[in-house]
């Protein structure tokens, strides 16, 4: 019952607030018509004294004109006024000669006030703007949409070297001469970022990051990434030779238990050994075969080779699914849909350790009476190459995590099956090296898909012989 009234008084107050407003609007225009009706008043005033003139002295029409003429003059007299002020706003001051001219000037001066007050605003925007980029540690440039330099903070000045306002007006690709760039500067969808050496130092790696914004507008992100650089380059070389020098102690180890073992499995002095000699050689074939998994993705991660050869990928899968049946011994049913026909451009022992270790994967993780299915396709987007389990299945919080190095989803299981937590971080590397890219789909207790995409202009299509088609299907 309550709520009628706080309604009714709603609406009230809602139509009250429309007539406020329409007669604010009618107070407006009422001022407007009255000018309008004393200046119509007023020039028929002069039409009638002038005619009445001209009458006295028997010349009518020609008393009208001249009363005409004045007031066309009167009238002529106040646009220049308003010529000279819209020329020079400033300096000139408009008359108040009061009728409808009056109200003209009267409004184009509340105009004037409040363009200046938006001004004022908009000043207040842009300066706390500049003042705010400007103290980023980041560099920030304005580009306009030809291109050309609108403005820029301390950072990009320092880092790109800048020269302030002589550099203002100049397209950022005459500054910026790398390749990358220009590549990166040419692409209007702008994906990610580019790292160049500093135009003024070759020595400091900057990341560019262009991002469209308004009409026409770019802003562009220059961050130093040189110490970033530098501990990924340590920690790589760290990697690469810890794991170069643990090989030999390893293979030292590995040869005096390969000695030591046939002993222990006889009845002799060392049968009681035979359980722990047992469990070092597992625990150093493991060993070993993480030290050649971070060697290898070291080695992804240094070499800069970019040659690329036409890969027979039919062939290397044939291989691929030939060791997966010889670790199988029929306890998984395999799948095989490989066009024999659909090459790719790239690295032989690259692309061989991605597939390799995409199908050792779901081996591994799918227990025996499984499916595992491996296709290998292209159509216009390009080619795919993709693994299908009925295994264990990953949670959905974990996926994005699998391709980090030594993440394992679960740890006991990982070890027992012999993981070393690297594959997918190689599968990873090897794949951006060769423009592809990793998806990965599961559902716990169903299965995985982990499917690789290459871009078109990594195929090759091949003229296959059919006794090697009929050898590849």
């Amino acid at each position: 019952m309550a709520a009628a009234p706080a309604s009714g008084s709603a609406s009230s107050s809602s139509s009250l607030g429309t007539e406020r407003n329409a007669s604010t609007a009618a107070s407006v225009r009422r001022p407007v018509r009255v000018a309008f009706r004393r200046e119509g008043l007023k020039l028929l005033l002069f039409a009638v004294g002038g005619t009445a003139s001209g009458w006295m002295f028997g010349h009518p029409l020609a008393g009208y004109a001249v009363a005409l003429s004045l007031y066309l003059l009167w009238q002529l007299r106040y646009l220049r006024a308003l010529r000279h002020w819209l020329e020079t706003p400033k300096r000139v001051d408009l008359p108040e000669p009061g009728g409808l001219w009056g109200e003209i000037f009267e409004k184009l001066l509340d105009l004037q006030k409040r363009n200046r007050k938006r001004k004022k605003r908009l000043a207040a925007i842009v300066s706390e703007f500049q003042a705010s980029t400007a103290a980023l540690p980041d560099g920030a440039v304005v580009i306009g949409d030809h291109g050309e330099i609108q403005w820029f903070n301390k950072a990009a000045q320092a880092l790109l070297g800048l020269r302030g306002a002589p550099d203002v007006g100049i397209r950022i690709p005459n500054l910026i001469r790398h390749p990358d760039f220009t590549d990166y500067f040419g692409d209007a969808e702008y994906l990610g970022e580019v790292e160049v050496p500093s135009p003024v130092n070759l020595n400091v790696r900057v990341a560019l990051k262009i991002i469209p914004y308004g009409k026409d507008q770019r802003l562009m992100i220059v961050r130093d990434v040189s110490e970033l650089r530098r501990l990924e380059t340590a920690r790589r070389d760290f990697v690469a030779n810890a794991s170069h020098e643990l090989r030999t102690p390893l293979t030292v180890l590995r040869g005096y238990l390969d000695m030591i073992e046939p002993e222990s499995r006889a009845q002799g002095p060392l049968a009681e050994w035979q359980m722990p000699i047992s469990e070092m050689r597992t625990q150093s074939a493991r060993m070993e075969s993480l030290i050649n998994d971070m060697l290898k993705l070291a080695r992804l991660e240094s070499e800069s080779d970019t040659r690329q050869d036409v890969l027979d990928v039919p062939r290397i899968l044939g291989r691929v699914v030939e060791d997966l049946r010889n670790v199988s011994r029929e306890s998984h049913a395999l799948e095989v849909d490989v066009d024999p026909e659909l090459f790719l451009f790239g690295r032989e022992t690259e692309m061989h350790s991605v597939f390799s270790n995409l199908a050792s994967n779901a081996m591994r993780y799918t227990p025996e009476g499984g499916r595992i299915a491996i296709r290998w396709h292209g159509d216009v987007q390009g080619a795919h190459f993709s693994v299908t389990d009925s295994g264990i299945g990953i949670a959905e919080d974990d996926i994005p995590r699998l391709t980090e190095r030594f993440y394992r989803v679960d740890v006991g299981r990982s070890r027992a099956n012999g993981g070393t937590g690297l594959g997918l971080s190689i599968v990873k590397h090897a794949l951006q090296r060769h423009e592809g890219q990793l998806e990965i789909s599961s559902e716990l207790g169903v299965g995985s898909t982990f499917s690789c995409h290459f871009p078109p202009h990594r195929v090759h299509r091949a003229e296959v012989p059919p006794e090697q088609r009929a050898l590849a299907g």
